[in-house]
């Protein structure tokens, strides 16, 4: 069955078309949650959240997006009411990974060398991205991560295009320099 059927019978109370809508795109909400907030276990909160606020306001989605456009709105305004309740527990640092994506068959991080520099690497844009402000994440990950257009980023937080383009400038500058400064050191 398609998604606009699932919706559709969904908004008329059809709970097992609800769980696969649910069930289709509960980790695409966790990874994007988890992208923002760097928190595992906040970001599984605002999974629950995201799709507490879709049964909620599904008779209110109009189908002009892809539901996936809508539940990003949702995730980022969960992950931004997050933010201004608990400012200074946001943007700390985790300990925790992004789940591990499965690897193409020529793996080179294998070589030992390889594998130091990459994580390296990887913590130096990590801790970059941790000190991005929420409004600059959500927009630089929509683009540069999830290779969302600027049209796209724009309807699903939002914003004008010239903003998206001028938040993703800025993300794009202060992680250049931190990148920069890091290894300077």
């Amino acid at each position: 069955m398609n998604e606009k059927n699932l919706i559709e019978k969904a908004k008329k109370g059809d709970k097992h078309a609800l769980a696969q809508l649910v069930k289709s795109h509960e980790k695409t909400v966790y990874n994007f949650s988890f992208k923002i907030c760097r928190n595992k276990d906040l970001a599984e909160n605002i999974m629950q959240e995201t799709f507490l606020s879709m049964v909620k306001s599904l008779h209110q989605f109009d189908g002009n997006s892809k539901l996936s456009t809508w539940l990003y709105r949702i995730v980022s305004n969960h992950c931004l009411m997050e933010y201004r309740k608990m400012k200074k527990h946001f943007l700390s640092l985790d300990d925790e990974e992004v789940p591990e994506k499965s690897r193409e068959s020529s793996d080179w991080s294998a070589v030992p060398s390889f594998e130091i520099e990459n994580n390296e690497l990887k913590d130096i844009l990590d801790n970059a991205i941790n000190k991005l402000p929420p409004d600059y994440r959500i927009v630089f990950i929509l683009r540069d991560v999830n290779g969302f257009s600027t049209e796209e980023t724009g309807n699903i937080i939002n914003l004008s295009v010239p903003a998206v383009k001028s938040r993703l400038h800025r993300a794009r500058a202060f992680l250049r320099d931190e990148i920069n400064m890091a290894f300077k050191i």
